[in-house]
């Protein structure tokens, strides 16, 4: 069972890195102003956005137990902090999770 789940990481680390490696290699010839480029990152921000929205609205696990109200809440105040901090990511994922526990815990 151990060499198996070492099998695992070793296989899902390689396809991971090496992805990341053949991104940076061809990053240098693409242009940021590119449409192509424009593309992918708004692929990756509407990913990531559907993501977020999949998470709050129907949540599995212990954050299903969490009224959705809270989670909206949460939400919106860490909108909130993400730009008061100029757009810093680390703040509000800290602010989010201290907030969920704490309604959680007291509402």
């Amino acid at each position: 069972m151990a060499s198996n789940i070492i099998i695992v990481i070793f296989v899902t680390s390689l396809a991971t890195y090496l992805s990341r490696f053949l991104g940076v290699v061809s990053a240098e010839k693409i242009k940021e102003t590119s449409k192509m480029f424009r593309w992918f990152n708004c692929l990756a921000y509407s990913t990531l956005a559907a993501l977020i929205a999949r998470i709050v609205i129907f949540p599995l696990g212990s954050l299903s137990e969490i009224d959705y109200l809270i989670r909206f809440i949460v939400v919106i105040l860490s909108i909130f902090v993400f730009y008061l901090t100029n757009k810093n990511l680390v703040y509000p994922t800290l602010f989010s999770a201290i907030m969920l526990s704490l309604f959680s815990t007291y509402l």
